[in-house]
């Protein structure tokens, strides 16, 4: 198993799962609920970040290996799926839309090793779609985590949750567009 700082970053933000949410079950006389979201905001916000940054160097210095392709998605799951559950259990999410989030992540991450195994990891590889989806999801965890409105007049939480019905939406297209393709190459082996 290789071990560099693009690797070691990506094992930053699984570590980073269990601290992001226990500090929403501290008590509120050890630290207020608007400091909780802030400080869990900022949190998921790093995560994010490094999720960009790890795969960014690894690129830049040709550091990239079988297993931070396999740790990286899977730290971005964890991540994504421990916020979904926090903001269900807050009240902040409805939990119909975390569990099509969630199972979608795991049928797609199932298809993917699937495809690998059968040599055609390439065809399902992220599509712009996906990456939409994720830029939607991250955006309506953000605001749904920090809550605080940041502009005078517009509810965060408002368009927080729009941005996360736009996330399930695009999570549904999403799938069925790595279903299909990966349909058309079983059609063509």
């Amino acid at each position: 198993m290789p071990f560099n700082l693009p690797i070691f970053l990506t094992w930053l933000r699984v570590a980073a799962i269990p601290v992001f949410v226990g500090l929403f079950y501290l008590p509120d006389s050890v630290i207020s609920m608007p400091m909780k979201n802030m400080t869990g905001a900022i949190i998921f916000a790093v995560a994010a970040l490094t999720d960009w940054f790890d795969g960014f160097l690894a690129r830049r210095w040709n550091q990239t290996s079988s297993f931070g392709a396999f740790l990286d998605p899977v730290a971005d799951k964890l991540m994504v799926a421990a916020a979904l559950i926090l903001l269900v259990e807050l009240m902040r999410a409805p939990s119909w839309l975390a569990v099509i989030i969630i199972g979608r992540e795991i049928t797609i991450s199932a298809l993917r090793e699937w495809m690998a195994q059968l040599g055609k990891s390439k065809s399902v590889a992220v599509a712009y779609i996906g990456k939409l989806k994720t830029t939607a999801q991250m955006v309506a965890i953000l605001l749904l985590l920090w809550q605080s409105n940041f502009i005078p007049g517009l509810s965060t939480q408002a368009v927080g949750t729009a941005a996360l019905y736009i996330a399930g939406l695009l999570t549904i297209v999403s799938m069925f567009y790595y279903l299909r393709v990966a349909a058309e190459q079983f059609r063509s082996a």
